[in-house]
């Protein structure tokens, strides 16, 4: 039996559903419904889609489209912004307009530096007030498995140098799916090609359907959440983080949303704090209110 999707119509100021196979042709987007779209997307998320990005944009949303049965850009931008079901549309939304590119142990050598000069300074720093307890956030953090390598990292290299220390690590995505996949914490092969042996024998439980899950006690180590990195409300109750992962992030943003974001990461982060971005990605031109910072083999940014 063929599935059936759900077509939406609207009539006055309600949505009626209708039940059809959905019109899978492609449809081809005006730079008129282009530039709406892009309006939309930047003003709710800072994500800005450059002009060579109109194929992109135009594949990812047909798919969603396809599935609600509606048969122009237009209709669908109409139904994210009016429908009663907004909110849970614009998940579905985000979902569909991000790329969730990641694995465990993807940036190696800030991993090096967290736990071979980072902590260690900021545990010793006249400046940090609370030395009991470390606070981490892996921002965009997709699937999860920045946050829960780094959770595995501290346990094995920090923790035991440091009996007593509280270590919180938040991950947080603007993606409903991907957030509700890492607090699951299992994983497919892919995602742990580039895990260490002796981190895959301690810290990972191997199911019969050739998945691993993230043992418990590293589970308990991270909190995952909904967020988005450009809404003002939601960002002001991110604060006192000692460090804040926020890779391959800034290169979705346009100057004045990578600012904006910028800024944001700097408030929430405690004094003398850090900041890793990507390694394509720079501060230069957006924020003068960090420090450049040298490790061997990356760089980070320290609030000044």
């Amino acid at each position: 039996m063929i599935p059936q999707k759900t077509s939406a119509a609207k009539t006055g100021n309600k949505f009626n559903f209708n039940f059809s196979l959905g019109n899978t042709q492609k449809k081809q987007m005006s730079e008129k419904a282009f530039n709406e779209w892009r309006k939309y997307i930047y003003d709710v998320s800072g994500i800005y889609f450059q002009n060579n990005k109109k194929y992109l944009l135009e594949s990812r949303l047909q798919k969603r489209m396809n599935y609600l049965g509606l048969d122009s850009f237009e209709k669908y931008l109409e139904y994210v912004k009016f429908n009663p079901q907004k909110e849970v549309e614009k998940k579905q939304l985000f979902e569909a307009i991000t790329i969730n590119e990641t694995y465990f142990f993807r940036n190696q050598p800030q991993f090096d530096a967290l736990v071979q000069h980072i902590v260690p300074e900021l545990l010793s720093s006249g400046k940090k007030l609370n030395k009991k307890r470390l606070r981490i956030w892996s921002a965009a953090s997709s699937s999860g498995e920045e946050a829960y390598t780094i959770a595995m990292v501290l346990t094995e290299l920090i923790l035991p140098k440091y009996p007593g220390l509280q270590v919180e690590i938040i991950g947080t995505d603007i993606n409903y799916a991907v957030v509700e996949n890492a607090k699951r914490g299992i994983y497919k092969e892919y995602s742990i090609r580039n895990t260490p042996p002796l981190y895959l024998k301690k810290y990972f439980i191997k199911h019969e359907n050739n998945t691993l899950e993230v043992v418990p006690e590293i589970k308990r180590m991270v909190k995952f959440k909904l967020l988005n990195l450009y809404d003002d409300a939601g960002m002001r109750m991110m604060n006192n983080f000692d460090v804040i992962f926020c890779a391959n992030v800034l290169i979705y943003f346009n100057l004045e949303s990578k600012k904006k974001v910028v800024e944001h990461l700097y408030n929430a982060l405690n004094p003398v704090g850090y900041l890793f971005i990507g390694y394509s990605e720079s501060l230069h031109g957006i924020s003068k209110a960090f420090r450049l910072v040298s490790f061997p083999k990356t760089i980070g940014y320290k609030k000044e």
